[in-house]
């Protein structure tokens, strides 16, 4: 008796160990056959290509905006997904205006030279007068606090926090100082500040000033705010430790216009056995106006259509739907994530899981995955399947911005991580260009997002 129960008990567990390992087998020469199909495809890096020179700059609002969205549709379309449909989402629409002039003012001696500056993204602007006062130099809003109205009153603040050039993780950098350019012209204001300079939030020493949304605070008076770039934010912050009579003059013709209809543009391959649960992969199709948008987040996009187009080309029949998403205005609203998240509780869409690309078109290093410690379990036993590819990191994190809505929804979230040393030498600035893409880096993060996507359909969460 006793015999022949350990003998089903051994013939039971070897031939779950058996299946198991031909399991990995089975998903390891999928994952070979979907990178080789990108690798050796031009499709990815050459809708980039198209995005970023041919329709360029794709601020919320902007004629660009508007044509990015016809033409990705159009892409889907072709491609044969078995559905292509837009969603609707108003927009704000702020326009940058004729170019901005940022000009130190000194003494006679010293005289007066330009210096590399724009207007932040959704910043009031100071019309053909400018703005010329003295400065006053703060780390962060307790300084602020502590010099007080007396010492602000009248006065341009200039916000010099550095990204920490210490922290190997590029994003925990920019958390550390980005409140001062999202929420510094608001603080300053709440002093008698009339402007607000911000350092470029990069790392790099550079000649490129990178803008960004700033958000104003309900009753508190709005005051024009400029970036300014890494180099001349050290220049000013020498010439005004000499000089604390320094003047600074600036000039920007933004404005917030009525909004705008937009879209988010949506592709999907319908499940085979679960077509009413989905899997939802996107990046944002807007992007600053002042470059093509490449790395931020050009990339992201393309990444996402080419999972879908992966797929088909693979003959690879997922059981869930599976749905590519180009969300719409990101960088200055988060609507389009928003509108997403919305229509998905209104039409009772069962989520199992969404992936974000927002990170830049750089080498894949793994993904950071938000839900459960049965999520991340189970996620981060995949990974020995990505070993191969040089992607090791499977860890507990968070989803992007735009598919953060969903997060109510308790979808798990994951994001995307490739290499992110460079990110922020382009991020919102005039040189995220398409010549800073790399076509392997590219593709390479393309194969690794599908691969992630075919395992979280085929296993579920």
């Amino acid at each position: 008796m006793y015999y022949n129960k350990f003998l089903i008990l051994f013939f039971s567990l070897f031939f779950s160990l058996f299946n198991l390992k031909a399991q990995d087998k089975n998903d390891a020469e999928t994952i070979k056959n979907i990178f080789d199909e990108i690798l050796t495809n031009d499709a990815c890096y050459e809708n980039l290509r198209y995005l970023t020179t041919q329709i360029g700059g794709r601020l919320s609002g902007s004629p660009q905006a508007a044509a990015a969205v016809d033409w990705t549709k159009e892409v889907m379309e072709n491609y044969g997904f078995d559905t292509v449909f837009l969603q609707e989402v108003m927009v704000p629409h702020w326009v940058r205006g004729k170019k901005e002039i940022g000009r130190i003012v000194g003494s006679e001696k010293m005289g007066s030279f330009d210096v590399a500056v724009c207007a932040l993204g959704n910043s009031v602007g100071t019309g053909d007068e400018g703005v010329i006062a003295n400065l006053v130099e703060v780390q962060d809003f307790e300084e602020l606090k502590k010099l007080g109205k007396e010492n602000i009153q009248g006065k341009v603040v200039f916000f010099n926090r550095p990204m920490d050039p210490t922290l190997i993780q590029t994003f925990q950098a920019y958390g550390g100082a980005v409140n001062q350019r999202g929420a510094g012209a608001s603080e300053a204001a709440k002093y008698g500040a009339i402007g607000a300079i911000v350092r470029s939030m990069t790392t790099s020493s550079d000649d490129f000033p990178h803008t960004g949304s700033l958000n104003y605070a309900l009753n508190v008076p709005q005051i024009p705010a400029i970036a300014i770039s890494t180099k001349d934010a050290d220049l000013l912050s020498k010439l005004l430790k000499d000089d604390t009579s320094l003047k600074f003059y600036f000039e920007t013709h933004c404005e917030m216009k009525e909004e705008k209809l937009s879209h988010n543009v949506v592709g999907q391959i319908t499940g085979s056995e679960f077509p009413e649960e989905y899997i939802a992969i996107g990046g944002h199709l807007d992007s600053w106006d002042m470059a093509q948008g490449a790395h931020d987040d050009g990339t992201g996009c393309m990444q996402s259509i080419e999972v879908l187009r992966a797929f088909k080309a693979l003959g690879i029949k997922p059981k869930r739907s599976i749905r590519a998403v180009m969300f719409m205005n990101e960088e200055n609203g988060l609507r389009g994530g928003l509108k997403y998240a919305e229509l998905a509780k209104k039409n009772k869409e069962k989520h199992i899981a969404a992936l974000e690309s927002d990170s830049g078109g750089f080498t894949p290093k793994g993904f950071s995955i938000g839900g459960s410690d049965k999520v991340v379990k189970k996620v981060s036993a995949w990974s020995g399947l990505f070993k191969p590819y040089k992607i090791y990191e499977f860890e507990a994190g968070g989803g992007g911005a735009d598919i953060g809505p969903l997060k109510a929804q308790d979808v798990p979230l994951f994001a995307f991580r490739p290499d992110s040393q460079r990110y922020f030498d382009y991020h919102h600035a005039a040189n995220d260009t398409f010549d800073k893409v790399n076509k392997r880096e590219l593709d390479l993060g393309a194969a690794a997002m599908t691969s992630l996507i075919y395992l979280i359909d085929k296993y579920g969460l």
